[in-house]
């Protein structure tokens, strides 16, 4: 893709936590990109107050899961180029925006695992909270523009959680996020010494093809029992 090149923010559906299976019909390209986007983090203390003592000493408890804010415009008058006006104005595209972020998961119970991406921009996470305003009209009330302010809570895959919360383990040092040219041997080489612990690694992360890594993929290599 060329430098000048627009590219769409866009929302991929996942059925299950280790972002493996695709919901069908599970993508949505934004019709128009976003002016901003909001991380939100915070950290949980400790404040309860010791015994003996007058004053409370906050202490570090935990950080909590990173938050991102967005706002999806939807607009069928005509203005954004390739996205011509429509009898049903915008009920459509809210429809599939909806079935994507918002459809519950049957399986799961809770709505769908979401990536988002756009640029240097790479989240996985859920939908927490949405509220969508309607704010122009067809003579006959159809609706033609709406702005959907989504906030959707990040997701850390299990082992990955682990080794960031356990502040004595060495994994913290062992969470890669992959770039261009990288590859598992070449990754495994420069964490264990020895390229050949990559299907371990690629186990660890149920990665199945390994000649393929996707660039901004986080990779966890665990502890291993180096073999003699």
């Amino acid at each position: 893709m060329g430098a000048g090149e627009l590219k769409k923010l866009k929302v991929v559906a996942y059925s299950d936590p280790e972002f493996s299976s695709k919901v069908a019909d599970g993508e949505f390209d934004t019709l128009m990109n976003p002016e901003k986007y909001t991380f939100h983090y915070k950290i949980e203390q400790d404040e309860q107050q010791a015994a003996g003592t007058s004053t409370v000493s906050p202490r570090f408890k935990k950080t909590l899961p990173e938050n991102l804010e967005l706002e999806f415009v939807f607009d069928r008058t005509g203005v954004i180029e390739g996205k011509e006006a429509l009898e049903s104005g915008i009920i459509d595209d809210i429809e599939k925006f909806k079935k994507v972020i918002l459809d519950y998961n049957g399986e799961e119970h809770k709505p769908n695992y979401l990536v988002i991406s756009w640029g240097s921009l790479l989240f996985k996470g859920s939908l927490t909270e949405m509220d969508i305003e309607f704010k122009l009209f067809k003579p006959d009330g159809t609706p033609i523009r709406a702005v959907a302010k989504a906030k959707f809570t990040g997701f850390v895959e299990d082992d990955l959680r682990a080794a960031r919360e356990n502040n004595k383990s060495p994994d913290l040092t062992h969470i890669r996020i992959v770039k261009e040219g990288d590859t598992l041997p070449l990754l495994s080489y420069k964490i264990y010494g020895d390229a050949k612990y990559y299907l371990e690694v690629a186990k660890a992360n149920n990665i199945i093809n390994f000649r393929k890594l996707k660039t901004g993929q986080e990779i966890f290599f665990p502890p291993l029992q180096k073999q003699s």
